[in-house]
């Protein structure tokens, strides 16, 4: 059964629940007022949108993503203290600082089948890595249900081999409440849900990766410089607009954050070390 926890559960918690079921469900982790905000910005943007023109995106779903170009309040789910939280202990075992995946607003609509149950990580070609690459929070905008399209989870999955199929028995469905969100790793299997239902399911994902990996949006076209300045620091070093050490993501050979804070000067050429500590330990022993 999916676990479903109150917004006031423990870090502990959390991270012991996706270390042995691989997701879980927090509830009302923000408020409704923020929820309806997001979900009426988004929401006329999806109205305009067209559904998707392949068997993986669907046919009758929609979706968005630049999602803080959109809504702007939505940043209050991307770095809900929680998810973070969880992201840490998930991903920063194997990386400096995790960053933004990707951002994208989802809507399924009556009549759409469900989606082909897979992992997320797939995205990268790292079958050797012994580790979680990414994971994802999938905020719920309006209830999901059962009938409605909620995400099929196939619980305990990650710890699978990856040839391994689920019994129909194995597969259970999110049902939460608008403003409540799963959180699931990288490597479980999943799949939005078929919508049965008269009206359409929306979910809003906010996505993260290790440090070192490529995004699976571009983040630097979503929000390139002149966006980026006007969103909080946190926001702009997850989007990547900072240094992972050693030396991935330079601008000029300097941290990109010179570029949003109004340091730089264009004909100012200065290059810096971007060493890991055992680096930098190593780099002064040799010097000496």
């Amino acid at each position: 059964m999916l676990k479903t926890i109150p917004a006031c559960a423990s870090r502990e918690q959390i991270a012991a629940i996706l270390d042995e079921d691989g997701c879980v469900v927090i509830e009302n982790l923000v408020d409704d007022r923020i929820v309806d905000r997001i979900a009426g910005e988004l929401g006329a943007v999806l109205d305009r949108a067209n559904y998707g023109q392949g068997l993986f995106v669907g046919y009758r779903t929609k979706r968005l993503g630049s999602i803080l170009k959109k809504s702007g309040v939505s940043f209050h789910m991307m770095t809900a203290k929680p998810v973070l939280d969880a992201m840490g202990h998930l991903l920063l075992p194997y990386c400096e600082r995790f960053q933004l995946n990707l951002s994208q607003a989802v809507s399924i609509h009556p009549g759409e089948q469900a989606q082909i149950l897979h992992r997320d990580d797939e995205l990268f070609p790292c079958r050797a890595f012994e580790g979680e690459m990414m994971a994802n929070a999938l905020w719920a905008l309006s209830n999901f249900t059962a009938e409605n399209g909620g995400t099929q989870l196939v619980l305990g999955s990650h710890k699978w081999p990856r040839d391994r199929l689920p019994e129909p028995h194995e597969i259970v469905q999110a049902e939460m409440k608008a403003g409540s969100v799963l959180i699931y790793r990288g490597s479980l299997l999943h799949g939005g849900g078929a919508n049965c239902s008269q009206a359409p399911r929306t979910g809003l994902i906010f996505s993260y990766n290790l440090g070192w990996l490529r995004q699976g949006e571009n983040q630097y076209l979503a929000y390139p410089p002149e966006v980026a300045k006007y969103l909080p620091m946190p926001v702009q070093e997850l989007i990547g607009y900072t240094v992972h050490r050693p030396n991935l993501g330079q601008y000029e050979c300097s941290d990109p954050q010179r570029l949003l804070t109004g340091f730089w000067r264009d004909n100012e050429f200065n290059a810096y070390d971007f060493l890991t500590p055992e680096q930098e330990q190593l780099a002064k022993t040799y010097a000496a």
